[in-house]
């Protein structure tokens, strides 16, 4: 439909309706009805009035003039590609379509019941009365943005913006959700200042107009289960356009996204050991929502403390060096991040496979699952995590129900033609298993590291300072496990390790004195985790050391075919029974053991000094997944008595 613009505006000159740039504005004010409390929004925002808004504004015009000078390019071009830029990208929420698409997105995640909780709704309804809310999910399925803005639309919140790879804009499903609210976004942006710019006016409008906005900061779904690192990009653009929109505050809040089941690990277990990505398009979008027949359980949804934008980056962020701007952003993802990880809650399908994994392929029976899962449960409640275990593990019969799923998803096999049902990970099914047990290993990470330091301890010769040494041995695994793991902050880090060690034993800082002291807490405490917790990130490290080393040190190292080599002789060292364990061969752990040596200068050619410097990170691994190899053996120990109850004393956790 054309529109005539003149007309327009002597029509509603003469309704008495104002300026057509104020009903502009009007329309692209959810602000007001979030003030009235309506969680559908106000009246649909059109994507062309809004980008006509946007091109009128003096802002828009004296920036067009600014970035030509900058890029010397004429002022025309620059315009004609924002503008094309602008429509690109602006999306509208028309109340129709906004209602056809939950419906949709509900019919889509039809497997799952949701699980909103509680903590913190109120704060968060609060704050979003008068402030832009930035909604940070971690990302685990397609499925994450149509479950998270329907439960905050019944909750009160109006329908969030969406921010989107334009990967996912394919016809028909695009033009839709485009009309409800996603905006979509280049993948890549390098070289592109005009589409960068353009980004940050659409951020700034929408943060003027107070829309709510939702993006997912790890950039793509998780492949091992665990949080990956954040991306910067769009965190930054939203401190730049902040810092332009001259709004007071906005808040982001921190998002935890967990399913008890969910139909995309397998796929993503593919591309683990090396197959392409799928791309997006409509045949695949119709096998994804063919297979969300079936119940899966819950998608359970929880809040971190939000951050306000003002607080982090407001006052002189703008002012400072290219280099100290950067390093706030990078603190401010990386604290977003901790957050989630702190509301992420333990599941159950996330315990039982952290038993089953990293014995090296041998079975267990209920009975010896349940006395491994006890001093777990013990852990989880005496650190008071956050957790919706019970009453699916402690009712009779929750973990042979757990099993029974696990079977059913093919995760696990049972043998029961026996004396006794045991139960092992299926074959090619570790890192599936693996997705489950990483959802929760980010809190047992602190207890496997005072493990080691103990192993450690036990070596001869070992901690004649128990307390700065232990802290030193703790710091060298924290290094080398910075790239896995979001770590607080080296003082909380420190608290922390003495507050395991001291689980363990509340003496410790006598019994590190002596390495048999030291050897005979390592033999009583339950369970012995090192090896469940680490063991497939560090052999899958070493494997990358081993390789460097291998490696002409005068040769520069190609990312792609050094990785395939990694993932071809681990198969050949798995089938050889050097590797343990089957979840160590992971294009994404290869990824980071690579980005690690990175970090150590291992990677740039250079002469013996290099070589040598590779063959000491080898050896340095190899310490490690050596005790690790001893945490298994202990573990294997403890289940051969599994069915006794453990005595007192025993330094369980």
């Amino acid at each position: 439909m054309i529109v005539d613009l003149g007309k327009l505006r002597g029509r509603l000159a003469r309704r008495g309706a104002g300026p057509l740039p104020g009903l502009r504005r009007a329309r692209a004010a959810p602000a007001r009805d979030r003030a009235e409390g309506r969680a559908q929004g106000g009246p649909g925002q059109i994507p062309f009035l809004v980008c006509e808004d946007i091109i009128r504004s003096a802002r828009y015009r004296s920036g067009v003039r600014e970035l030509a000078d900058r890029l010397q390019r004429p002022p025309g071009e620059v315009d004609r590609r924002a503008r094309a830029y602008l429509r690109e990208m602006v999306a509208g929420q028309n109340r129709l379509v906004l209602d056809l698409w939950e419906r949709f997105g509900a019919y889509v995640a039809r497997a799952y019941r949701t699980d909103l909780a509680r903590a913190r709704l109120d704060e968060v309804r609060r704050l979003g009365r008068g402030h832009t809310l930035v909604f940070l999910p971690s990302h685990r399925s397609y499925l994450d943005p149509l479950v998270l803005r329907p439960a905050l639309l019944r909750h009160g919140f109006p329908p969030n913006h969406v921010l989107s790879g334009i990967n996912l804009s394919f016809w028909p499903l695009g033009p839709l959700m485009r009309r409800s609210g996603y905006v979509f976004i280049r993948r890549s942006l390098a070289g592109d200042e005009v589409y960068k710019w353009v980004l940050r006016q659409y951020l700034g409008h929408l943060l003027r107009s107070g829309a709510n906005l939702e993006w997912y900061v790890e950039g793509g779904r998780t492949r091992t289960g665990k949080l990956r690192p954040p991306r910067y990009g769009l965190l930054t653009y939203l401190a730049e356009a902040f810092h332009d929109s001259g709004v007071d505050d906005a808040y982001i809040v921190p998002v935890s996204i967990v399913y008890d089941r969910l139909y995309e690990v397998g796929e993503m277990e593919e591309e683990a050991r090396g197959s392409a990505k799928k791309p997006e398009n409509l045949s695949v979008a119709v096998r994804y929502i063919k297979a969300q027949g079936g119940r899966r359980g819950q998608v359970h949804l929880a809040f971190g403390e939000p951050l306000s934008v003002a607080a982090e980056l407001g006052g002189d962020w703008v002012t400072l060096p290219p280099g100290q701007r950067r390093r706030a952003i990078q603190r401010l993802g990386i604290e977003v991040m901790h957050r989630i990880d702190s509301v992420t809650p333990v599941t159950a399908m996330g315990l039982v496979t952290l038993c089953l994994l990293g014995l090296g392929g041998r079975a267990l029976t209920v009975t010896e699952i349940k006395a491994t899962l006890a001093p777990l449960l013990g852990y989880v409640r005496d650190r008071r995590l956050p957790s919706v275990v019970a009453p699916r593990l402690q009712d009779a019969g929750g973990v042979e129900r757990v099993l029974d799923v696990l079977i059913a998803d093919g995760v696990i096999t049972c043998y029961a033609k026996g004396t006794d049902p045991v139960y092992q990970v299926a074959e090619n099914q570790e890192l599936v298993a693996a997705f489950y047990r990483n959802n929760i290993i980010h809190f047992l990470v602190g207890r496997a590291v005072a493990e080691l330091v103990v192993q450690a301890a036990a070596e001869e010769g070992h901690y004649p300072d128990p307390v700065a040494d232990g802290w030193q041995e703790a710091l060298r695994l924290r290094e080398l496990l910075e790239f896995e793991f979001f770590f607080d902050d080296k003082r909380t880090f420190r608290h922390k390790i003495h507050s395991e060690l001291a689980l363990m034993d509340e003496q410790w800082t006598e019994v590190l004195r002596s390495p048999r002291a030291a050897e005979e807490l390592l033999e009583r405490i339950r369970p012995h985790l090192a090896h469940r917790v680490l063991a497939s990130f560090l052999e899958a490290y070493l494997l990358v050391a081993d390789r460097l080393a291998a490696h002409p040190s005068h040769e520069a190292v190609e990312e792609r075919p050094f990785l395939t080599d990694c993932l071809d002789t681990g198969r050949q060292l798995l089938m050889q029974q050097r590797i343990t364990s089957n979840e160590s061969l992971s294009l994404e752990l290869f990824t980071t053991g690579l980005r690690l040596a990175r970090h150590r200068g291992l990677l740039d050619p250079g002469g013996e000094q290099v070589a040598d410097r590779r063959i000491a990170f080898a050896r340095e691994l190899e310490t490690l997944v050596g005790r690790l190899r001893r945490s298994r053996t202990l573990a294997l120990r403890d289940i051969g008595a599994a069915a006794s109850p453990p005595s007192a004393g025993s330094g369980q956790p």
